[in-house]
């Protein structure tokens, strides 16, 4: 018969043994099991990164104290991440190249873009979440009364270069001749209206609704020229990213996300775009 001392002293044992084997399990669980935030071939970095324009708020905002972001971008961003089990960031840059290029060389995952078939050619769309409409700016003794006044020979309408609405009226306009604005700074625009340079300017309604009021002089036309496609992009050829995007649109335009968010924001003409079959 063993002394006490020496059972007592492998029963000991035993319970070491367990805690150190269910440890070692415990570790090998958490190394196999997928975390949040851990990267695939959607999200790379494990983390998602979203850019919008910062210019335009019928995206999304910037507070410039806090740096937070809130709109539609910021709300359709953090309802994908949650699908993706990701942790997200999200910042505004200058204009559409600097969107389409952050994403076409993969130091963004997402960027929020209006659709345009020239640019389908470097990266792929989603399905339309909202339509931003366009209209004009005018001064307000300006013959011109409703958009069916705009195409005119003679007559001048400044654009955003590279904008949708200029990318649209590259085609649309027959007559009238296009100026472009780089940057589509409505301060330079008001300028060229003032000057006679040109005789519109055209831009989203959202824009031009607030700045209207915030300057003496102008006024909008009542109707819209075009209901620009608000989407998301993603860098060419990531379907699985795509497919997820898309899922997040469907389910926030059903739930009433977008909706929410396009009122949350307070956004003038701007409307949840219904379903499209095409892309």
């Amino acid at each position: 018969m063993e002394p006490k001392s020496s059972i007592n002293r492998r029963t000991g044992r035993l319970p070491r043994l367990a805690a150190g084997l269910a440890g070692s399990l415990l570790t090998l669980a958490l190394v196999l099991a997928p975390l949040p935030g851990q990267a695939d071939d959607r999200v790379p970095t494990g983390t998602l990164r979203a850019v919008f324009l910062a210019q335009n708020p019928v995206q999304a905002r910037t507070d410039v104290k806090t740096g937070e972001v809130t709109g539609p971008a910021a709300d359709l961003t953090r309802k994908l991440a949650e699908t993706l089990g990701v942790p997200f960031v999200i910042a505004g840059v200058a204009g559409t190249a600097a969107v389409m290029q952050q994403v076409s060389s993969g130091n963004a995952d997402i960027g929020f873009l209006a659709y345009d078939e020239t640019r389908a050619k470097e990266v792929d769309f989603s399905q339309t979440y909202a339509l931003a409409q366009n209209t004009y700016l005018v001064l307000q003794s300006s013959p011109l009364r409703t958009t069916a006044d705009i195409d005119q020979a003679g007559l001048k309408i400044g654009v955003g270069e590279r904008d949708a609405a200029d990318m649209f009226l590259d085609r649309a306009l027959k007559n009238a001749k296009l100026v472009r604005n780089p940057g589509g700074n409505l301060d330079t625009a008001l300028s060229q209206l003032s000057t006679g340079q040109i005789d519109a300017y055209a831009a989203n309604r959202q824009r031009l609704s607030r700045f209207a009021k915030e300057h003496d002089g102008v006024r909008l036309l009542p109707d819209n020229f075009y209901g620009v496609e608000q989407a998301i992009v993603v860098r060419k050829g990531n379907k699985e990213l795509l497919d997820a995007v898309n899922a997040t649109i469907a389910d926030a335009r059903q739930s009433g996300l977008i909706s929410a968010a396009i009122a949350r924001a307070g956004l003038v003409g701007v409307d949840v775009a219904p379903e499209r079959k095409d892309r």
